[in-house]
């Protein structure tokens, strides 16, 4: 069996195996020449923490750091992320080389008592980690009491089925890969939910001056998925957004045009400022930029200290 041409860097859940395997398939599909790809999973620091939440142990690097160390190191010449789990500022050396087509950016409401958010009954308990889906499930539901729910995928549904929490609110593109669509019981719509920036999408990274991986990976890159993550990520610069943040944010590209809404929420979801911008995709980084510089603008320096 030949050595790998390339070889993909991965967290070891199977959520992100199953996305690196779909940029393997991806590459091995590419006209020409087979690639041979192999890929190797990797336990990162967030993976290990399971007793708090991650924007208390360091935020969203905590999912990228071994890997994107595994890459300057030449140990692997790409590695797949969610894209939502990439720090805004990536380590020196390193770019995002490609996308593949995003999936659907919504996020799910799963409950064995409630058909959606709004049918729970009062004093209920939501399980999430993330300050985004907390600060939007007390906007619009003060009364709920949210839980810090960790783990992968399944632990999280196991825990939910087990009666810790009443209801969950996870990623549908990420039930969508590991077959568990059905396990949604609602979905929650972007114009009134703004998902995290970089939901649904998948990214892959290479080392800057590795040019012969990174042309092979543009040849699987999904044009509009890669211009709305460059969106996205441009309005988190502009905000100073993290995984400590309450922040929403998505754009939606259609031909040469692109739509974006954004949104921040303090931590309490009492207070919320949106924004909209639209343009041609050449503008499409200033867009998010001036989106991002907006709601700064309009939030004020306070605004995510707020209880």
């Amino acid at each position: 069996m030949p050595s790998p041409d390339i070889r993909i860097g991965a967290r070891g859940s199977p959520l992100a195996l199953a996305q690196a395997e779909q940029a393997r398939q991806r590459l091995g599909a590419v006209p020409g020449e087979p690639t041979p790809v192999a890929l190797v999973p990797i336990r990162t620091t967030g993976d290990r923490i399971g007793d708090r939440s991650l924007a208390e142990a360091g935020g969203k690097g905590l999912f990228t750091k071994e890997i994107d160390e595994a890459l300057i190191a030449g140990e692997i010449d790409a590695a797949v992320h969610s894209a939502k789990d990439m720090p805004t500022d990536l380590p020196e050396g390193i770019v995002i080389a490609a996308c593949l087509k995003r999936a659907d950016v919504r996020d799910a409401f799963v409950s064995p008592v409630a058909a959606q958010l709004a049918d729970l009954p009062k004093g209920a308990t939501v399980g999430t980690s993330s300050p985004r889906r907390r600060a939007l499930t007390l906007r619009a539901r003060p009364d709920l009491v949210i839980v810090n729910l960790r783990g992968n995928v399944g632990t999280r549904l196991d825990k939910l089925a087990d009666g810790q929490v009443q209801a969950a609110i996870l990623a549908y593109a990420g039930l969508i890969r590991l077959g568990l669509a059905d396990r949604a019981t609602s979905l929650m719509e972007p114009d009134q939910w703004p998902p995290a920036a970089g939901q649904g999408a998948i990214a892959i990274a290479a080392r800057a001056d590795d040019r012969r991986t990174i042309e092979r990976l543009m040849a699987i890159d999904d044009r509009d998925t890669s211009i709305g993550l460059a969106t996205e990520r441009a309005f988190l610069a502009a905000l100073g957004g993290s995984c400590r943040t309450p922040i929403g944010g998505l754009a939606t590209v259609v031909g040469s045009r692109i739509a974006f809404h954004g949104i921040i929420v303090t931590p309490d979801g009492r207070s919320s400022h949106e924004v909209r911008r639209a343009g041609a995709v050449e503008d499409a980084e200033a867009i998010g930029t001036e989106a991002g510089a907006e709601l700064r603008r309009r939030g004020g320096p306070d605004f995510f200290a707020a209880a």
